[in-house]
């Protein structure tokens, strides 16, 4: 540009020259000639008059030549022009100084070329190298010492700047006028132009140019104006100051001021003239108000430009030839929403290296301090820096950024930075950044969740460590939610986090891991700010009940442990998951399904477990029997409540290898689980069931504030020893069992819905044997028991063909009246019941033999002197006996049935000890009157205490109604002892082992 400078200064004087020798030529033709030939020797260029040229001379020395042409080679320039003209004074043909009144040029085309020579050229200039004054004022002000000019103007001039390696630069529509009538007078420029899309005016004045000569403060002003403006901020520009020529050629205003737009800055400035031309400027003001500038639309691409992949990217080459220090302080600032003070700004550029520092700016409570550097030499500069803030508001800087996030807080970060290039997309492109970024005192509103307390997350302190932008951030810290401490350790892309425009819609990749003291939450997916995520998830907690309840929600009180894992697309309105294992309360299944946020919830899922415990997975904590249980202990009453039924509308498909409740199991199954209204039903197909079949079905109804239970059931061909072991802890029936059930119930208590239990059973046993007792064995074992005692045997057992029974169901207890055995020694029939709700049996059984112990046979009728079977005490741990005492009611009619019996009571001395004489009166009296004695003044009641044979032999009384039995020791503790546990024939106090009992002495006297 300099060069142009001084090709147009020259070619004024080629034309002053011309017009003092025009007159004293005659033909117009050699005019042309002579007149290119000397100015083009005079210039070194080649200038070319191809049109008509007109003299006059009168008023002033004038001409007016058409097609002019220029060329300089060598300097790269090319001009055309319509036509030039131009006229002087007379008083310049005799005078030294020469007075111009006007130079004109008519739409002019001049074309500088960039030359290979100027690019290194200017690689030289960047290296410091100096080779000239590169100053055009000097030569200007010589000039105007000697002239005078009025007037000169430039109109519809085109400027063009070629290159080899770039699009065409085309500055068109220029009008230009200077005026410099004397050097003691005013010198003025103005000009406008047209680049691209907008159009430029620019001033410039310079109060006289005889104070720069004198080394004496000038006024200056410069004015700029576009439109449209590249910013509401830019849209005029206006400087105005003193200028001073220093004694080293240097310029320098001081007291200046800059406005641009409504920003006014105080102005002291520098410019050291050179080929390496230097520049130092202050910048200082009171407020600086950038908001405008961030409101800049992008320039209209130029008509015919190139596509914009061929295009040259924009670099800072037009910096390197020359050297500048700027520096920038403003009282306060603004930005936006942001307010900022003591703003400090510098930047240095030496030698095509360029450095800026902002050493502060404040915001709010705290400040940003950064630092870049590059080399504006290259093609493609790589900018370098670093950043540090305090005390950054997020609400402020996410408004800046054009975003609204739930997160408050103040962010503080020490991070360096590089990337490469001048446009957005090649900065997003290359940028990379390390270091840390902080939150402070910060907040963060979870989405879609009503309740506040359970929304706001809160973090003292928190640290996202930054490797690059290639990898992810990690942010580490604890959070306080619900005043309870929150561990947490998240991972999300540094380039998509920092970079990414619109997050808010686009999701964000991340994984988090959540640990309380309570749960553990762990994500792997993308979310948005909108409250969506698709991803894996996992969540465990110890009691899920307790988690709600400290969350201050409530729905989950039976469930404890929960653990899920699974692939989830989660939004406003619903989520879905695949792929999922889910452990509920210690059951583990797996499969897919949805949830719609509906009133009631809408769920839809498929799940496949190895074992489907109901009772584990609605919450029980035991079911095991309580066989220790002290004498008249209830079973735990635990509250039941189904209401969470009426709140979801499902469909679960189950898929179990085992399905059951509690220890009873069958399976596979294949079956669905339908809630709708409140109510549940589960179906179960024929399936295998202990060695047999079952089919059932279920319905629990939550939908009153009742909640109520109805159950029908078919059993065939299952194993009855393994089924009431695991169902109630009953170990003394065997066989292949066969029932039907109908049973329903309701109650908020399990003790309560117990109690209410009514319907029907039916239940059948074959091939099988009732365990602890041989009845069999009993008759044929009467006279050792009654010396000794009955001693239950586990591994004795009467066997049979058949068991049967019906049952009406009522108030939870299970009666039956028909109680049928048939076996291959003996017959039965019995009655009684069993309390559900108790877990307790109460039944007694009348045996018939066979006539032959040893064979089958006839049966042979016990009336009068039966042994009745009593089946009694809990589920667990029942006491299996015969009732001996009968056989003592009627002692003559006992020994005929002893005899039926077979027994050897011919070699007892029995017939003495019961006649009239001697000590036979007295066992008579005593087996006679004592017993019947005790037998007036007593009233025999199943439930009340019976008499032992000990108390009728010895004559105590019967215990009073108020004194404590002693306990029977169930079998688990007499196993433990090593020795069974001896059971009376009515269920009284146990002989000791240790010393003989009335009983059994009366009979050792008996076998004497």
């Amino acid at each position: 540009m300099r060069r142009f400078i001084l090709s147009l200064l020259g070619v004024a004087a080629l034309a002053i020259a011309a017009i003092a020798i025009l007159p004293s030529l005659i033909s117009s033709d050699w005019v042309r000639s002579e007149l290119g030939r000397q100015l083009s020797a005079a210039t070194g260029s080649s200038i070319a008059f191809n049109g008509p040229v007109n003299l006059s001379a009168f008023p002033y020395l004038a001409v007016v030549a058409e097609d002019v042409t220029l060329s300089a080679e060598a300097e790269g320039i090319t001009a055309e022009f319509a036509e030039v003209s131009g006229s002087v004074a007379l008083s310049s043909l005799w005078s030294d100084r020469l007075h111009i009144k006007q130079i004109a040029l008519d739409r002019p085309v001049i074309v500088l070329e960039e030359t290979a020579a100027d690019e290194a050229a200017l690689t030289t200039a960047g290296s410091g190298h100096e080779t000239g004054s590169g100053d055009p004022l000097p030569a200007l002000v010589a000039f105007l010492e000697r002239s005078a000019i009025e007037s000169v103007s430039i109109a519809s001039g085109t400027f063009i700047l070629r290159s080899a390696t770039n699009r065409d630069e085309v500055v068109s529509d220029i009008v230009l006028t200077l005026s410099a009538p004397d050097i003691d007078d005013e010198f003025s420029l103005s000009a406008s132009a047209r680049m691209g899309e907008r159009n430029y005016e620019t001033s410039f004045t310079i109060s006289t140019l005889r104070s720069l000569l004198e080394r004496q403060p000038a006024d200056v002003t410069v004015t700029a104006e576009a439109d449209p403006a590249p910013a509401p901020g830019l849209t005029n520009f206006e400087a105005s100051g003193q200028l001073t020529l220093n004694a080293n050629g240097s310029y320098q205003i001081r007291g200046g001021e800059v406005e641009a737009g409504e920003q006014v800055f105080g102005l002291n400035a520098l410019f050291v003239p050179g080929e390496r031309a230097r520049f130092l400027v202050d910048l200082e003001a009171d407020r600086l108000d950038l908001t405008p500038f961030m409101d800049a639309t992008p320039e209209a691409s130029q008509s015919g430009a190139p596509a914009a992949d061929t295009a040259k990217p924009a670099n800072l080459q037009f910096l390197a030839g020359f050297d500048a220090d700027m520096s920038i302080n403003a009282a306060a600032l603004t930005l936006g929403e942001i307010s900022a003070s003591d703003v400090s700004f510098s930047a240095a550029l030496k030698d095509g290296k360029l450095t800026a520092k902002l050493g502060h700016l404040g915001i709010d409570a705290g400040s940003v301090a950064a630092s870049v550097a590059t080399d504006v030499t290259a093609d493609d500069p790589v900018f370098r820096g670093r950043l540090a803030s305090t005390g950054l508001n997020i609400v402020k800087l996410s408004a800046l950024a054009g975003q609204t996030v739930p997160l408050s807080g103040a962010m503080t970060i020490d991070a360096g930075f590089a990337f490469r290039g001048l446009d957005a997309e090649g900065v997003r492109k290359t940028a990379d950044l390390t270091g840390t970024i902080g939150l402070r005192d910060a907040a963060y509103t979870l989405p879609g969740i009503a309740d506040e307390t359970m929304r706001e997350v809160k973090a003292k302190k928190i640290t996202a460590r930054i490797e690059s932008l290639a990898k992810p951030v990690r942010v580490a810290g604890r959070l306080d939610w619900r005043n309870k401490p929150v561990d947490v350790d998240l991972q999300i892309p540094a380039a998509d986090t920092i970079l990414t425009g619109n997050l808010s819609t686009e999701g964000m990749p991340f994984k988090l891991q959540v640990k309380m003291s309570d749960a553990n939450l762990s994500l792997d997916g993308k979310a948005a700010l909108s409250g969506t995520y698709a991803g894996k998830l996992g969540f465990s907690t110890a009691d899920l009940s307790a988690f709600l309840a400290a969350l201050g929600q409530s729905g989950a009180e039976s469930i404890g442990p929960l653990a899920f894992n699974g692939h989830v697309d989660a939004g406003a309105t619903g989520v879905s998951f695949q792929k999922a294992s889910i452990s509920v309360n210690g059951v583990e299944g797996a499969g897919s399904g949805s949830v719609e946020f509906t009133t009631p919830l809408k769920i839809k899922t498929a799940l496949n477990f190895d074992e489907l415990d109901l009772a584990r997975l609605a919450g029980a904590q035991s079911l095991a029997p309580q066989a220790k249980a002290s004498k008249g202990a209830e079973p735990a009453d635990v509250p039941l409540d189904l209401s969470s039924l009426r709140s979801i509308d499902a469909t679960v498909q189950l898929n179990a290898k085992k399905l059951g409740y509690g220890k009873v199991f069958a399976g596979p199954v294949a079956t669905s689980l339908v809630v709708s209204d409140g109510v549940a039903s589960l179906t179960l197909p024929e399936s295998p069931f202990y060695g047999g079949q079952v089919v059932a079905s279920l319905k629990a109804d939550g939908s009153q504030p009742e909640p109520s239970i109805d159950l029908q059931a078919s059993i065939s061909g299952a194993s009855a020893a393994p089924l009431l072991t695991d169902m109630a802890g009953f170990k003394y029936l065997e066989g292949a069992l066969k029932a039907r059930f109908d049973v329903t119930g309701a109650g908020a208590t399990s003790r309560t819905l117990a109690k209410s239990l009514q319907g029907t059973a039916d239940v059948a046993f074959s091939d099988g044997a009732i365990r602890g007792i041989d009845i069999a064995d009993v008759y044929n074992n009467l006279v050792s028991l009654m010396s000794s005692g009955f001693k239950q045997d586990g591994s004795k057992a009467t066997t049979f063909t058949e068991l049967a029974a019906s049952f009406a169901i009522e108030g939870g207890v299970a009666r039956t009246e028909d109680l049928k055995l048939v076996g291959p020694l003996i017959r039965m029939t019995g009655n009684g019941a069993a309390d559900l709700a108790q877990s307790t049996l109460n039944f007694r059984l009348e045996p018939r033999l066979v006539a032959s112990l040893q064979g089958q046979g006839a049966e042979i009728s016990t009336d009068g002197i039966g042994v009745p079977v009593v089946v009694e005490g809990s589920f667990a741990a029942p006491r299996i006996y015969p009732d001996l005492s009968d056989l003592l009611k009627n002692p003559d009619a006992a020994l005929a049935k002893l005899k039926d019996f077979g027994l050897p009571i011919d070699k007892l001395p029995i017939g003495d000890l019961l006649n009239e004489d001697g000590a036979g009166a007295a066992v008579k009296d005593l087996l006679g009157g004592t017993l019947d004695k005790a037998l007036q003044g007593k009233v025999f009641k199943q439930e009340e205490q019976q008499l032992s044979i000990e108390e009728i032999i010895g004559g105590d009384p019967a215990p009073k109604p108020d004194e404590a039995a002693v306990e029977i020791p169930t079998n688990e503790e007499a196993a433990k002892a090593d020795a069974p546990t001896e059971q009376p024939a009515n269920g009284t106090e146990v002989p000791s082992e240790e010393a003989d009992g009335p009983m059994e002495g009366f009979f050792k006297q008996l076998l004497r």
